[in-house]
Parts: structure tokens; sequence; C-alpha cells
């Protein structure tokens, strides 16, 4: 069986025109294993996120390909890849993305309506997943009574409750304190191993990496270092905001 779920193979993407052309990948490949925790860093402006968009979907390469779960994106239209991300992706987000009026488990169902699963059950569901991040005692809390680090495991909750392939997350410990950001990681690396789902982690924090399976390091659009030593992880951290 191919332990591959996501594949990039000779990426590039030209952002803008003109004058204002930028060259954000420059030839990239790039594989996501289930089980593994992939960490993509590099400084800011190195294509990180980028990177990101394009395996999730969000964007297209203007060169190369990508696949996800076996399914090449090369000559999907827009909405053959919105199908493609409601069927195996998840993202997570450094601004957390949360609808202020909706509760934390409304907030988590979203991800569950847009693939058409509504009622008591789809609300179970995502009260589960809720449990899952620590959060069971905050369900119908709004996120204006949540601390940054709720807050983070909503949407880390959301992204996880339609049971998705692969997790994809942009800076998720960027806005947290070191407490906040080893809980975060710890649910991510859970997801990765116990879970069995391929995860990828773009940050610039290294105090994340001892999370880390294989650390990737980006640099003007190109992959320049792929790694798998890193110092050894923390003692689990419990779940406080």
């Amino acid at each position: 069986m191919n332990d591959y779920v996501v594949e990039a193979k000779s990426v590039e993407k030209t952002l803008g025109r003109g004058a204002g052309e930028v060259h954000a990948l420059r030839g990239v490949d790039l594989a996501l294993r289930r089980g593994e925790l992939t960490l993509l860093m590099g400084p800011s402006g190195s294509g990180k996120t980028t990177l990101l968009l394009v395996l999730g979907c969000m964007l297209t390469p203007s060169s190369g390909s990508v696949t996800v779960c076996g399914t090449p994106t090369a000559d999907a239209d827009k909405e053959a890849l919105a199908r493609i991300r409601r069927e195996h992706v998840g993202f997570v987000f450094q601004s957390y993305h949360l609808f202020p009026t909706l509760t934390a488990t409304q907030n988590v169902q979203l991800a569950l309506d847009i693939r058409g699963e509504h009622g008591g059950r789809a609300a179970q569901k995502s009260r589960d997943a809720l449990a899952m991040v620590g959060l069971e005692q905050k369900v119908d809390s709004l996120p204006g009574g949540l601390s940054g680090g709720e807050q983070q495991r909503v949407a880390i909750a959301r992204a996880l409750v339609a049971n998705p392939s692969v997790v994809l997350a942009d800076e998720p410990t960027g806005a947290l304190d070191g407490k906040n950001g080893q809980s975060i990681m710890r649910i991510l690396a859970d997801t990765a191993h116990e879970r069995e789902r391929a995860v990828l982690v773009v940050t610039h924090d290294p105090r994340v990496v001892p999370y880390a399976d294989r650390i990737v390091e980006i640099e003007d659009g190109l992959i320049v270092q792929e790694r798998t030593d890193r110092p050894r992880m923390p003692t689990a951290v419990p779940f406080r905001a």
C-alpha cells in the first residue's frame, strides 16, 4: 500500500504579473506520508504558505503535478478541487477562523454541513471531536468566551471532525504561548501517529521541532534540506489554556 497521501512533483507557482511577478515555488518535490508529522520551515517569503495552499488544492500550480489520495489534480476544475478538499483535507490556520456568534459545537459542525451531514448525528460527531481535543466542557461556549489556545483547539476539532486524510496547519502555534503551543502540537502529533493521518505544519517556531517526524526546509521557493533528526519530544502537556 502506498503510504503517500499527497505528492507534489516539480511544482512551480508564479504569483502576480509584470513588475510584481514573484516565483513563489521553483520546482518543489514533496510527499506527505500517513502516520507522519512533517514540519515545513523557512524564513518569511520562502514559499511555505504557498506550498501548503497548493498541496491543499487551494491554489493550482503554474506547472508540475499534485496528487491527493491517488487522484491527480492537474485537470480538475474548481468543483472537482472543492470535492477533493471536502473529502480529504483539513485546514488549520493561525487566526482560527471561528464564527463569533456560533458555539464551539456549531463552529465544528460547519465542516460537516458542507459535506451534507446535518442534524443530531452531526452535532454529536462535533461534540466528540471537541472532546478529543480536551474541550468537552466547552461545547456550548462562544469563541469570545474561550482563550486563544481553546479557540485553536476548536479549529483543530473542525479540521478533524470529517476524518480527513491529511491535515495542513499554517502557523498553528504562532499566536500562542509556550504551554498552549505544546498542547496544540501534541494534538497534531497524536493525529498523525494514532489516527494514521498525514500532517504538515508550516512554522518558523523552533519550539515545535521536537514534535516532528521529518523537517523540510524551504528557501526562495526551493526545498533545500530534509532531515529526521530532532530533539526528544517533551513530556505530555495537559490541555490548559
